[in-house]
């Protein structure tokens, strides 16, 4: 039985770059919405209301692990797949 990893190590180049662009499309998106909270906290914190900076703040620190998280789903660049698959070394 194989594994994420290892599936997608195995899987054609364009569906690996079509993942890859759906992963870094979604971490842009996760990185645009943090400076929105950003700029909202500090507008909000400049005016005084300290309770939007902190619902800013969780929801920021949500994005983060959420774009962690995402990160693990990144694929293998292929040079070091191929070098792999020569050695042998990855699965043994």
């Amino acid at each position: 039985m194989s594994d994420f990893r290892e599936a997608q190590d195995q899987a054609h180049p364009n569906k690996t770059n079509t993942l890859m662009l759906g992963i870094i499309m979604l971490l842009i998106g996760i990185l645009s919405i943090q400076i929105w909270l950003l700029y909202s906290a500090l507008n909000n914190a400049l005016d005084e209301n300290e309770d939007i900076a902190i619902a800013a703040f969780v929801g920021s620190l949500i994005l983060f692990f959420t774009g962690l998280w995402l990160l693990k789903y990144l694929p293998d660049t292929r040079r070091r797949v191929n070098e792999e698959e020569q050695t042998g070394s990855k699965y043994q």
